[in-house]
């Protein structure tokens, strides 16, 4: 699996921002972040000059370099990054490094120490992708993009496993076992033919059918489904399923099932579902999964999937372990 099937960990829809960059006289840091390739349109000038849909910085005349710094939607292990010019033809970089470093809590840019190199000096193309993969250990939360001199970049995309601290999620209160910024991940689809399953997890609500998960249209007897693995072991007690935006085209029914021993175990019975509609369900208390089915008949459409529950002990003590052997704390 390449890493860009990884998710992005800096994109905006998850809770990404760029905090600081040392000039954006032609073109505004935040697009670095934005959702979705990159637009154009030819000869559309403003007060700046041409109109770019990325972050450009002035022609540099002093000896130094231009750098922005973003905020990880979603702290996690990074497996690669992507340095996107496109549409920068004449005023890319030629060069750029990327640093990462780990902070608590809520600091400022200024604040932020321990930066590691995680991409060295590498060259650049115009107009393009250029993928740079990633084989520094850790659990990062911030990164710093610097380009050499200065220039142009239209995207930052910055690939990774979520790995949630798990203070935030021992502490007692209801957690989403299927959260991606919790560590869940999609490990099994029938079908995507309109768009990936893994939307179904990924935080926030979504904004348009786009950005949930849809089946093509099935011409025979059987139904379609997903697999998540949980961010941890645990028991779900609570399970949201949203249609949201699918109007047309929502699946007329559902199920539920964990996984033990190798068998799917019941979590909700066949239920219908209505079109554009939040649905929550009430479940019994049952066995301790780590993964879980959603069966929809016959196909359709799904905004998010939300799994509410408690954490098995060992379950916590997986998410424990596993940060701190990326944090080096204990």
């Amino acid at each position: 699996m390449s890493f860009q099937d990884l998710p992005d960990l800096a994109v905006r829809t998850v809770g990404g921002s760029v905090i600081a960059a040392n000039d954006e006289t032609f073109a505004e840091r935040e697009n670095l972040i934005k959702a979705g390739p990159a637009g154009y349109s030819c000869a559309t000038f403003g007060n700046k000059g041409q109109v770019y849909d990325g972050w450009e910085t002035r022609r540099r005349r002093t000896e130094g370099h231009d750098w922005a710094v973003i905020r990880l939607g979603m702290p996690g292990e990074i497996r690669g990054v992507v340095i996107d010019t496109a549409h920068f033809k004449g005023n890319y970089p030629p060069f750029a490094t990327v640093e990462a470093c780990a902070a608590e809590g809520h600091p400022g840019p200024a604040e932020l120490t321990g930066w590691v190199e995680i991409v060295p000096r590498s060259g650049l193309n115009g107009d393009g992708e250029n993928p740079f993969p990633v084989e520094v250990p850790g659990r990062f939360t911030h990164v710093r993009l610097n380009i050499f001199p200065d220039g142009g970049v239209a995207r930052l995309r910055v690939h990774g496993s979520p790995v949630a601290d798990p203070r935030l999620l021992t502490a007692g209160l209801p957690v989403d076992l299927a959260a991606l910024e919790n560590g869940a991940v999609v490990d099994g689809c029938s079908n995507m033919f309109y768009s990936s399953p893994s939307n179904l997890i990924a935080p926030g609500q979504a904004e348009v059918m786009g950005a949930g998960w849809e089946t093509a249209r099935r011409r025979d007897t059987a139904n379609d489904w997903v697999t998540v693995r949980l961010c941890a072991p645990g028991t779900v007690r609570i399970a949201e399923l949203d249609t949201t935006h699918f109007v047309g085209n929502a699946p007329g029914w559902a199920t539920l099932g964990g996984e033990v021993e190798g068998a799917w175990v019941p979590l909700l019975a066949r239920t219908a579902l209505q079109p554009d509609t939040r649905h929550r369900f009430v479940l019994p208390s049952g066995p301790k999964v780590a993964r879980v089915r959603l069966d929809v008949f016959p196909d359709g459409g799904m905004a998010r999937l939300r799994l509410y529950g408690k954490l098995s002990k060992p379950g916590r003590r997986l998410l424990i372990d596993r940060f701190e052997a990326l944090t080096g704390t204990s």
